[in-house]
């Protein structure tokens, strides 16, 4: 199951940054977000019996908190940043990379702070690589 996980958000980071590479400049930013947005709501709402509810609706309204508010906020800026980013000529050769890697050695202090993961020296060297092939990727720009 985890690794399938893994798999459907590797398929769907691929999809997710060359369509944002294809949105056409002329289209208004917002927009586009607004009818993504509802799209993927019908899309959530089919997929609904696939992933049934485990209570009924209202207990499972009550369980909800504010991490739903801050998912928005985080997928607005994710979806605003990208869009911006490639209008302004960010290539998809690079622009994930550097933003998924940065974001991964970002969640490192994050996941040890916060949720007392602990990283092992492998990790660490993992992190040093990370942080190499960021300098090497923006290389020369």
């Amino acid at each position: 199951m985890y690794y399938g996980a893994l798999a459907l958000t590797v398929a769907s980071n691929v999809l997710y940054h060359v369509v944002q590479k294809l949105m056409p400049p002329s289209v208004h930013p917002m927009l586009a977000l607004i009818v993504a947005y509802l799209a993927a709501a019908v899309i959530c709402a089919l997929l609904l019996p696939v992933f049934p509810f485990q209570a009924s609706l209202p207990d499972e309204m009550r369980r909800l908190n504010l991490a739903s508010l801050g998912l928005a906020f985080a997928i607005v800026g994710l979806e605003a940043g990208f869009l911006i980013a490639y209008r302004a000529g960010g290539k998809i050769t690079t622009a994930g990379l550097i933003s998924n890697t940065t974001v991964a050695m970002l969640l490192v202090p994050v996941g040890w702070a916060v949720f007392r993961e602990r990283p092992t020296p492998v990790n660490g060297l993992g992190i040093l690589v990370c942080l190499m092939g960021l300098v090497l990727v923006n290389w020369g720009k």
